[in-house]
Parts: structure tokens; C-alpha cells; sequence
């Protein structure tokens, strides 16, 4: 039986430019670009949304991470910021800026706090992945890569994932103690559609947005496909896990404009950093 996905959110809630998603401690997701691009939506756990802030002026979200104590780090592409969001307060803060990142696109977090983000250049097919570290200093890791997106961390925080879109690559690096990479490696290449949004679970296991084919793909922590999550629609762009045991999938679809959902054994990484 092949597993898919079931509405969430009420379809056309978001504009296509829904992105991001990720999950608090208390349950609720948020995503960004909801009913109008600029904004991050706060959706609770029986899945209704609404508003929750207004990035400022000129500024469109992308990727959104939760750190340890729930607050937010958003990637900010219009702006070339990342930002920091006081989950209690709504606070803003630019947490970090690159003016040499093309567009800080999708973020990966450990639980020290240090970031990693993808930053692709879509027009020439290439791209850089940076690190911030907990003091906000911003370091070029590799910016010898394809259209970089999708970043995610292993479970015990030794290897580094990403995805090249375009190119429809997945590379694996070993994640050193003092922030740097090394060893290089293909984890698995697709021949057809896009490669977006991923995230592990618990078990290293990584789930991987396939824009245009409408699935998600589980991967094991060797590149073995594992299985396939059908979707409703075609363009799942990420995903994030909470629910109160971090076994649900939530995944942002773009051409249905909302938030869809499935359930898995293993427990999401990111809702684990909080175990």
C-alpha cells in the first residue's frame, strides 16, 4: 500500500511561495508566506492558521528553524538576512547578514545553535552552503556546488546533507568538531524532477521534497530509497515533524497553497532536539 498525504490546512490558505515549516515545542507549526507573501503563519496542532507576524518591509521568508528554547531562525532571500523571531514577544532581530550569500535559502540547526544554510544561485546553476556560529559569525563552507537547497544534520550532528536542485543531487559531508567539512560524497542522483526541502529522523533516516514528481522520498542514512510518500499535488517545496510524540509529517505543498500531513514510525530530528 503506497502511504500519501492528507490535507492539513485548508488548500490556497498560503500563495505559492509557501515554504519553510517548522514546529515549536508547544506543537504549532508555523510557514511562511500565508495568505499574502511577507508574512509567517502560525497554524496549531488541530491545524487552524492565521497570521502570526509581518516580516519586515521587503524581506520574504524561506526556510525557518526552531532552536533549542523555540524560538525562530528565518532565511530571509529578499534581503540576503537571517533572522531571529522571540517565539513570546514576536520580536525581530537580524540574527545574521552576508551581503556576498546569493540568497540565504533553507537552514539546518545544531543544538548549540550554530546554523548552516544553502544559498543557490539559480540563474547560473550554482551555489554556497555557509555556517553561523553561536557568536554570529558567518563562514564560507563550499561555494564550489550546484543550486544548493535542501540542508539537513544527522542525529548525533556528524554529517551534513544537501541537496542540489537542479542538478538533482544529494551530497553527504562529514561535519568536523571545529565547524569545518570534509569527505565530500554522493549520496544519491535522481534523473528527473526537483529536489527541495529534507529532514531526518531520529534514525538518520532523511525525507526529501521532489518538486514536480509530488512526492516525498525516505532515504536511509546510506542513500538507499526506502520508500515514497505520495502527496495532493505536485510541489512539496519542505517538511518539518511535531505532533506530541514528533511521529507526524508536516510538509508544505505549493500548488495546493497548504500544509499537508502524514505519519511515520521514527520521530523527526528536529522535534528530538528537545528530548
Amino acid at each position: 500500500m503506497v502511504m500519501t498525504s492528507r490535507h492539513f490546512t485548508q488548500p490556497g490558505g498560503f500563495t505559492s511561495g509557501i515554504e519553510g515549516p517548522a514546529c515549536d515545542p508547544d506543537g504549532f507549526i508555523y510557514a511562511v508566506n500565508y495568505e499574502r507573501q511577507g508574512t509567517i503563519g502560525k497554524i496549531s496542532p488541530q491545524g487552524d492558521a492565521e497570521v502570526w507576524i509581518e516580516l519586515p518591509e521587503g524581506s520574504i521568508g524561506s526556510g525557518i528553524r526552531c532552536d533549542i528554547n523555540g524560538n525562530l531562525l528565518v532565511a530571509d532571500y529578499a534581503r540576503h538576512h537571517i533572522f531571529h523571531i522571540d517565539r513570546r514577544t514576536k520580536e525581530i532581530s537580524v540574527w545574521a547578514h552576508e551581503p556576498a550569500m546569493n540568497q540565504p535559502n533553507d537552514l539546518a540547526i545544531m543544538k548549540n545553535g550554530t546554523l548552516l544554510a544553502s544559498d543557490p544561485d539559480w540563474d547560473h546553476g550554482t551555489g554556497n552552503i555557509w555556517i553561523i556560529a553561536p557568536d554570529r559569525t558567518v563562514t564560507l563552507l563550499d561555494g564550489e556546488c550546484g543550486t544548493t537547497n535542501g540542508i539537513e544534520i544527522s542525529p548525533d550532528e556528524r554529517i551534513l546533507y544537501v541537496n542540489e536542485s537542479l542538478q538533482r543531487r544529494i551530497w553527504a559531508y562529514d561535519l568536523l568538531a571545529d565547524g569545518g567539512i570534509a569527505n565530500k560524497r554522493l549520496l544519491i542522483q535522481y534523473d528527473d524532477h526537483l529536489l527541495d526541502g529534507m529532514r531526518c529522523d531520529m534514525e538518520g533516516n532523511l525525507y526529501v521534497t521532489r518538486y514536480g514528481k509530488g512526492t516525498v522520498a525516505k532515504l536511509s542514512p546510506d542513500g538507499k530509497e526506502l520508500g515514497e510518500i505520495m502527496l495532493k499535488g505536485n510541489n512539496g517545496t519542505n517538511l518539518t515533524f511535531g505532533g506530541a510524540d514528533g511521529r507526524i509529517c508536516y510538509v508544505t505543498v505549493a500548488d495546493t497553497g497548504n500544509i499537508q500531513r502524514f505519519d511515520v514510525d521514527c520521530p523527526g530530528r528536529c522535534w528530538g532536539m528537545w528530548c
